[in-house]
C-alpha cells in the first residue's frame, strides 16, 4: 500500500523455522538388568525416574530435560551410533560416574573424559557423549538430547538426508559429510559415514511428534514403508531410503505420533542431582532444564 514504512529486521527470521518435526520425546534401548539401568541412567548420568508412567520392574522412564530414555526389560539393544548429552557440573558427574563402578564392575560400564565432551559406555555398550551446555552449539538447554548420531555405510548421508527432507520434510543440512536432520528445537538426529562393519539391526527406536502426520503417512505408504499401524495418533517406519533409486540406507524404527497423542509435549519431572538427604534444601529438588534468562 502506498504510503506504508518499511520496517528493518535486525533478527533472522529463517532461523526459527522448526520443519515437520517438532518433538524427539525418546529413545528406546531393552536392557536385561533393571538395577544396572538404575545405577547408569539414576545414579551415574544423574537422570529422574518418570514418577507416574511405568514405575514397575517391567520397564523405566528416564527423563532427560524434554526427553526420555525408554528401558524395557529384555534382551539388550545397542543403537549403532551414539547419543549426545547436555549435563552440568562435569566434576559432579564425574563424582557419580566413578561411584557408579561399585554396581557396574564386570559389564561393559566406562568413561573417558576429552577437552569437549565425557564419553560414556553402558553396561551393555551404549555410547554417550556428555557435553557441558553451550549456548551457541545446543541452544539454551541445561539437561537434554541435542543429537541421536547414527553410523551408517559410506556414501549414505546424502541420500538419507533427502529422504528426510522429501518423506519427513524436515530441515537438513549437510556438514562435512555428515547428515543434520532438525527434529525439535536444538536437536538432531545426525548419520555420519563410518567404515567399520555394523551390527545387524536390533530393533531398538527412537520417537517423534509430526505436524502434517497424515501427510507424512500418505508418502510413506505409497512407498511400502509404513511398519506398523498403532493407534489413531501413532504409526512407524524402519527403512530410510534413497528417494531416487530407492535403496535401503538404513534402519531403525521410527515411533511417529501426532501432535493430538494424549502424551504429546507432556511435562516431565527433573530432579537436582546435587540434592540428597545430607545437604536436602527446601526448593532445590527439582531441576530448570534450560538456561536462567538472559
Amino acid at each position: 500500500m502506498d504510503g506504508m514504512t518499511k520496517i528493518a529486521c535486525p533478527w533472522t527470521r529463517s532461523a526459527e523455522n522448526l520443519g515437520n518435526s517438532v518433538e524427539l520425546q525418546h529413545v528406546n534401548l531393552r536392557v536385561p538388568n533393571p538395577l544396572h539401568a538404575t545405577a547408569f541412567y539414576i545414579s551415574a548420568l544423574g537422570f529422574a525416574r518418570d514418577p507416574y508412567l511405568l514405575t514397575g520392574i517391567e520397564n523405566m522412564w528416564a527423563n532427560v530435560g524434554v526427553s526420555q530414555f525408554h528401558l524395557p526389560t529384555g534382551e539388550a539393544q545397542v543403537l549403532r551410533g551414539t547419543v549426545g548429552l547436555i549435563i552440568e557440573d562435569r566434576e559432579l558427574l564425574l563424582h557419580r560416574l566413578q561411584t557408579a563402578r561399585r554396581w557396574l564392575d564386570g559389564t561393559k560400564y566406562g568413561f573417558k573424559e576429552h577437552d569437549d565432551h565425557v564419553a560414556v559406555t553402558c553396561p551393555w555398550g551404549n555410547r554417550f557423549r556428555v557435553h557441558a551446555p553451550d549456548a551457541e552449539r545446543f541452544g539454551r538447554v541445561r539437561l537434554g538430547i541435542p543429537y541421536v548420531e547414527f553410523d551408517v555405510k559410506p556414501g549414505a548421508p546424502a541420500g538419507i538426508a533427502k529422504f528426510y527432507k522429501k518423506f519427513v520434510n524436515c530441515p537438513v543440512k549437510m556438514v562435512k559429510g555428515v547428515a543434520h536432520v532438525l527434529v525439535a528445537r536444538d536437536q538432531y538426529l545426525t548419520f555420519k559415514e563410518t567404515d567399520a562393519k555394523q551390527p545387524k539391526y536390533d530393533g531398538h527406536h527412537i520417537q517423534l511428534a509430526l505436524q502434517d502426520f497424515g501427510g507424512t503417512h500418505a508418502k510413506l505408504a505409497k512407498h511400502g514403508l509404513i511398519s506398523q499401524e498403532d493407534s489413531q495418533h501413532q504409526y512407524r517406519f524402519i527403512k530410510v531410503i534413497d528417494p531416487d533409486s530407492e535403496e535401503v540406507l538404513f534402519e531403525v524404527e521410527h515411533e511417529i505420533r501426532s501432535m493430538t497423542h494424549p502424551l504429546f509435549m507432556r511435562k516431565l519431572v527433573n530432579r537436582n542431582p546435587a540434592i540428597n538427604n545430607m545437604n536436602f534444601e527446601a526448593g532445590h529438588e527439582a531441576y530448570a532444564y534450560t538456561m536462567p534468562p538472559a
